[in-house]
């Protein structure tokens, strides 16, 4: 009995492992077959994957070369974007140089233009140097206003263009509280002669001869020059450095265009404090900074400023 229930156990356990072995073979098959059609998938994936990657490259290489083109392309532009620019500074350059030229021949125009409309005379060196001819009289002349002469019984004239800056002196001297007055201005080559010729009836021609000028070298006859004269002189000339009307038109003539012509120590005539010439703003000016006197200045220096002598 016992080895009957052992036989029958025995076969038990054999069916049992025998069923395992079988439910493991056919385990195997399965996946056998499921690695089989997994590996199919896998080769197809690659094959395929191998074939996108292929087609990737030749459409890198392709990108590679419309790169390399369009890089060539933006170099041959920025070349002729910088040939262009090269080009355009050039122009630039050749114009600017056109445009100074034509600035050049416009400005010696305006000033050639301005020239024929200045009397030439006005800035010539007429004490000993220059003559002016007994029928020269500037072209504009107009009668100095009464209020500002010394004698309201003479007749004053003086060239029309110079007035207002005379006038503007004579205003703001009086606003500052000093006086002055026209005592002489145009003189004729006539009325020049005949006052050099009662200078020398009187204190001989020798001693006239250092204070008036001949006619013809007189800058009164050029109608830009003044004698001036303040109160307290007695209608005297002399003494005149001696005020303050005086020391005014030393620190402020310059500025209406006013120089002293004889001013002391000069080598044309005695020092003449009342004798004032109108040269220009500009001129004046130059002198007054520089220290030096009008017939100190070489005359192609002094013509330069002729164009503007009335701006």
């Amino acid at each position: 009995m016992v080895k009957t229930q052992s036989f029958i156990i025995i076969v038990a356990g054999l069916v049992t492992v025998f069923g395992l072995i079988g439910y493991a073979y056919s385990r195997i098959f399965l996946l056998s077959d499921e690695i089989v059609l997994l590996s199919s998938d896998f080769a197809s994936t690659t094959a395929f994957l191998a074939q996108k990657t292929n087609k990737l490259n030749e459409e890198i290489v392709a990108l590679n070369k419309q790169t390399a083109q369009i890089s060539g392309n933006l170099s041959a532009t920025d070349q002729n974007i910088q040939n262009t620019k090269k080009s355009v500074e050039d122009v630039r350059s050749q114009v600017g140089g056109v445009e100074q030229t034509v600035g050049k021949i416009t400005g010696a125009v305006s000033i050639l233009e301005r020239l024929s409309k200045i009397d030439p005379e006005l800035l010539q060196k007429y004490s000993k140097i220059f003559f002016l001819s007994e029928n020269y009289a500037p072209e504009r002349l107009l009668e100095v206003d009464s209020a500002y002469l010394y004698s309201e019984k003479k007749t004053e004239i003086i060239h029309s263009l110079v007035w207002p800056y005379l006038r503007g002196l004579l205003e703001t001297a009086k606003a500052g509280g000093i006086t002055l007055f026209v005592k002489s201005a145009y003189r004729s080559f006539d009325e020049q002669k005949s006052v050099k010729s009662s200078y020398s009836v009187i204190y001989g021609k020798g001693n006239a001869n250092q204070f008036s000028a001949d006619q013809g070298y007189s800058e009164h006859q050029l109608g830009t020059t003044v004698d001036l004269i303040t109160t307290g002189l007695n209608g005297n000339l002399a003494g005149f450095e001696k005020t303050q009307a005086y020391i005014w038109m030393q620190n402020n003539a310059y500025k209406y265009g006013f120089i002293l012509s004889y001013p002391e120590n000069n080598t044309y005539y005695i020092f003449e404090p009342w004798h004032w010439r109108y040269v220009g703003v500009d001129l004046a000016t130059r002198l007054k900074n520089e220290g030096k006197n009008f017939y100190d200045i070489d005359q192609r220096e002094i013509d330069k400023y002729l164009p503007d002598i009335f701006n």
